[in-house]
């Protein structure tokens, strides 16, 4: 049996986790706000309003040929890490060198050429957009096909997939407190331009970023804790396979209306705070920082429980109170609470399902690879996260589209139908995702 990582080696290879969380939430949480601002904050609007087909505005269309190019990227690295015969490992050597491209491509996303709304804009956006998926997926496959590798039994995958939930959350909060630190870089710095302040919030985001994901390179020697032998299954075959596990599918169908729908949350945080609650856009970095804490009290009796009752239970649970949360959304606002009661009881009401639904899915993947590793005897553990982060981009995209669609139907104070017609899409996602994963059969 191969070694068990030590626990400043859980704790390394979940800083990883931090910072291509922090990096990917930064492009969800400030791209809409960025590019199509709201009209009380203080950002210029840089892509045109420009309508397709009465449903399809310009931003939705650009995050999702962003992704569309990560997409087809997303089983190509992964076949590619399955059937590498490096010496130091199949996984690391991909991780080391997509750092520094992730890191450039994901601040230059926010330097638009011009000042102004313009399509130059807009195609710039899309070239720096794929640029980055592409980067930060050479990283992000190998790393968590790893988590299969360097762990023995189904309880080590939980408490590292605890671990490296936690790096996501932290992730999510660096990415949420943008404005924050564009506050501090205007009051501090006397840079009088808002754009130019985030601008520069997300270049030091960008370099925290890197040198958390540098730290399981770092602490971990690849080789001493995966026994795993390169597969040397053809990319296509290989990706067909993982779709004959009938549990696979369950859980992809699931996992993808799930991220869609948190997609969806993280996109509006910053205009469900500023437009429905009219509170300052500062603010959402406070309100995602206590969800987060919240849900830190939920880790034990998930971890616990999950190891009594199974995981199955906890996931159904999660994707049911996310149903109540999209319904609270549509009336975000006209609820008979003061703006911070309504918003916090959002936000508390939000910490099972993000300790839930964090924790348990990685751990579920990780036994399904293992158990088809077991009985096919091919180690492609990273075609099965491939195919999973696949449909996560997509589900991510397609959150970041909807919303960005939606918001032709009103996303300023006084006109805002289009933010919460979110909870309503949100709500159909969520409930899909219970329905589905309620098939899952799951092995006591």
């Amino acid at each position: 049996m191969n070694k068990t990582l030590s626990l400043k080696q859980e704790i390394a290879y979940a800083a990883g986790m931090i910072g291509w969380s922090t990096m990917t939430n930064i492009i969800i949480v400030m791209l809409p706000f960025f590019y199509l601002p709201p009209s009380n904050s203080g950002l210029p609007t840089l892509v045109p309003q420009l309508v397709f087909l009465g449903a399809f505005n310009i931003l939705s269309i650009i995050a999702a040929s962003g992704r569309l190019v990560d997409a087809i990227f997303d089983p190509f690295i992964a076949s590619r890490s399955d059937a590498s015969e490096n010496p130091n490992g199949r996984r690391m050597p991909f991780m080391k060198w997509a750092i520094l491209p992730a890191m450039i491509f994901c601040g230059l996303v926010f330097y638009p050429i011009q000042k102004g709304e313009s399509l130059h804009n807009a195609w710039w956006l899309t070239i720096t957009l794929c640029l980055f998926f592409v980067s930060v997926t050479t990283y992000i496959i190998p790393y968590n096909a790893l988590l299969a590798e360097v762990t023995n039994t189904p309880r080590q995958k939980v408490k590292l997939s605890s671990y490296q939930q936690v790096g996501f959350v932290i992730g999510i909060i660096f990415s949420a407190c943008t404005n924050n630190f564009a506050d501090l870089v205007q009051n501090h710095f006397n840079v009088a331009d808002r754009s130019e302040s985030v601008q520069i919030a997300i270049w030091g985001l960008c370099v925290l970023s890197g040198l958390a994901m540098l730290m399981p390179i770092f602490f971990i020697k690849e080789k001493e804790f995966s026994v795993a032998k390169p597969t040397h299954v053809p990319l296509w075959p290989a990706i067909k396979n993982t779709f004959k596990n009938s549990n696979f599918k369950y859980y992809l169908i699931s996992d993808f209306a799930f991220y869609t729908a948190l997609s969806i949350i993280s996109s509006g945080l910053l205009f469900f705070c500023t437009v429905l609650l009219g509170l300052p856009e500062s603010e959402g970095g406070k309100f995602m920082g206590a969800m987060v804490l919240a849900s830190l009290l939920f880790y034990p009796l998930v971890t616990l429980g999950s190891a009594k009752i199974g995981k199955k239970p906890f996931v159904l649970l999660g994707f049911g109170v996310l149903c109540l949360i999209f319904v609270t959304i549509f009336f975000l606002g006209k609820l008979p609470f003061g703006p911070y009661t309504q918003i916090y009881l959002l936000v508390l009401s939000a910490s099972f399902p993000l300790a839930a639904l964090g924790i348990l899915p990685t751990a579920i993947l990780a036994d399904i690879a293992q158990k088809d590793t077991i009985k096919t005897g091919e180690n492609h553990e990273g075609m099965f996260f491939a195919v999973k982060y696949l449909f996560v981009k997509l589900g991510q995209t397609l959150g970041i589209a909807i919303f960005a669609m939606l918001t032709i139907y009103g996303k300023d104070p006084g006109n805002d139908f289009g933010l919460r017609l979110n909870g309503v899409v949100g709500f159909a996602l969520c409930l899909i995702a219970l329905l589905v994963f309620s098939r899952f059969k799951e092995e006591k």
